[in-house]
């Protein structure tokens, strides 16, 4: 009689998993089939102190002044501001102050300061001849001539010697101002060139 040959089933061996270590990651055995993203999240920020700058390294004064008006007149227009502006500080003065000639002068400089300031690049070289004709029209309220044409004149022409060093003063101020400003332009201007140049060099 034949005999049949039977075969004694084997177990499959499962795959033993080694157990992970007390506080670390068990080994990974296969990579996963879809990516894994890991969100990191951002560090706390800072609260910078009372005396630390803000970013950029921009001092809070240069801040502030940018926040102020900065417009760009043209020559005519810077004109017309500075000579509208002194004859009006010139009627308050003889108003509340009875003319005080002092307080006049000092209201000058910073008129000047602006007008060298607010004026366009273009029309820089016009400030300092703007500013002592702004000068000379707000001093005739302020002059006080009496007799008509000829007695105003005279008195203008009289507050004008006395009170040249305020005149010369504003218009000191305004040309400094200028005089910076037409150095900052030069500057970034060349700056401006020095940067095409690189960009574009020639073959």
């Amino acid at each position: 009689m034949e005999q049949h040959r039977t075969r004694t089933p084997q177990r499959r061996q499962t795959p033993q998993v080694r157990p992970a270590p007390p506080g670390g990651l068990g080994e990974v055995t296969a990579a996963p089939a879809y990516p894994v993203s890991v969100a990191v999240a951002p560090a706390p920020a800072t609260g910078a102190g009372p005396g630390s700058r803000p970013r950029g390294g921009v001092p809070p004064v240069v801040l502030a002044l940018r926040r102020f008006p900065n417009p760009r007149l043209t020559g005519i227009g810077a004109g017309l501001f500075a000579a509208l502006t002194m004859f009006l500080l010139a009627c308050a003065d003889r108003v509340l102050l009875g003319s005080s000639e002092f307080v006049y002068g000092l209201l000058f400089l910073p008129v000047s300061a602006l007008t060298a300031l607010w004026v366009r690049p273009a029309d820089l070289v016009t400030a300092p001849i703007i500013v002592p004709i702004a000068f000379a029209v707000g001093v005739i309220p302020v002059a006080g001539g009496t007799g008509g044409f000829g007695g105003q004149t005279m008195a203008v022409v009289t507050a004008l010697a006395v009170h040249a060093g305020w005149l010369y003063g504003g218009t000191l101020v305004a040309g400094l101002i200028a005089t910076v400003r037409k150095i900052r332009q030069m500057r970034e201007r060349q700056r401006h060139l020095l940067r095409t140049a690189a960009r574009h060099p020639r073959p």
